[in-house]
């Protein structure tokens, strides 16, 4: 239960990234230093928690061989990060935030590249994932909530709007789960949560400083506004809802099926997103076909949830009776 509850909180915190990006847009500022700016504010945030818990040494002694830091880094933060805030120009926060939960979709199917930990009666074994089809199958119900959703407002947008705005979340959907779980992996458990936030951040750099002087000479300098808001996303998205899901993740590592029920808590970030563009940005009530989306989303999710747990009391009871069963690691 922990796992899920701090992937809620993730998904309250995620929710700025929408919100504040929209906001960011509608102001007049690039897409280009709302991403940029938010890793480099994330920063000196992360270096003043990771020095205050003496472990920045293990963290630089990890990064000696950057390649594959730099390679997954660049995935799972530019990849992701990028396409979210080139959408802002083009889609509400709310059409966005609800494309974003492909992303549970997306996690599932990213199973078979990569292997789990099995203890069989004959000793531990590796094996590649399988995709959890259960869990799926209640993440399509979230899936079909979000099409209720655009299908709601499509009357309202272009088709460029559409596919502009949605067609980079898809591939954010992929790239965020791709490369967190590639960087478990090559950590193997040997870093903590806020020292690998940390260091991909810093290895995702080179993206955001090529990116930024790419900036400077098209649309030029940020305005104030846009800095301010950008140090707001750092903090609360950037910094404390991304530890917060790495948190959720590490603790169901290896395991796919409680790792896909984490990935799915962040549906929520929908809801809050409506809510945040209505006292903030004061956008227009969602319909009540919007509505019923969105409650599908929620039902999606619990059910996700429960499949999940249903799912792992069974392999506890083969455990129990010496037949194959397996173990996080």
């Amino acid at each position: 239960m922990r796992p899920i509850i701090l992937g809620i909180l993730a998904a309250f915190f995620f929710a700025f990234t929408f919100i504040l990006n929209r906001s960011m847009d509608q102001a007049g500022g690039s897409w280009i230093w709302s991403a940029s700016l938010r890793y480099f504010f994330m920063v000196p945030f992360l270096f003043v928690i990771v020095l205050g818990r003496k472990s920045l040494k293990p963290l630089l002694a990890e990064m000696r061989k950057p390649g594959a830091w730099l390679l997954w880094s660049t995935v799972g933060f530019g990849l992701f990060y990028g396409p979210i805030c080139f959408s802002a120009a083009y889609a509400p926060g709310w059409l966005i935030a609800a494309t974003w939960q492909v992303t549970i979709i997306s996690g599932s199917l990213l199973a078979p590249f990569f292997y789990e930990r099995v203890i069989t009666e004959k000793g531990a074994i590796q094996q590649k994932g399988k995709i959890p089809f259960k869990g799926l199958g209640m993440s399509l119900i979230i899936l079909l909530g979000i099409i209720l959703m655009q299908a709601d407002q499509a009357n309202r947008i272009s088709i460029v709007s559409i596919s502009l705005g949605v067609l980079p979340v898809l591939i954010a959907s992929f790239a965020y789960p791709l490369g967190n779980r590639k960087m478990m992996d090559i950590c193997g458990g040997r870093l903590d949560v806020f020292q690998r936030v940390l260091g991909m951040t810093l290895a995702s750099l080179p993206v955001w400083v090529v990116l930024s002087i790419f900036g400077l000479f098209t649309v030029g300098t940020p305005s104030k506004g846009q800095i301010i808001q950008s140090g707001l996303v750092a903090v609360t998205s950037g910094v404390i809802a991304t530890i917060l899901f790495f948190k959720a993740t590490d603790l169901v590592r290896g395991n796919m099926q409680k790792l896909a029920a984490v990935e799915a808590t962040q549906s929520v970030e929908v809801l809050f997103a409506v809510i945040g563009e209505l006292l903030l940005l004061n956008s227009l009530m969602p319909s009540a076909l919007s509505w019923s989306g969105m409650v599908l989303v929620m039902v999606g999710m619990i059910l996700h949830s429960f499949f999940s747990h249903k799912s792992n009391l069974k392999k506890h009871r083969k455990q129990s009776h010496g037949k194959t069963f397996p173990r996080n690691v």
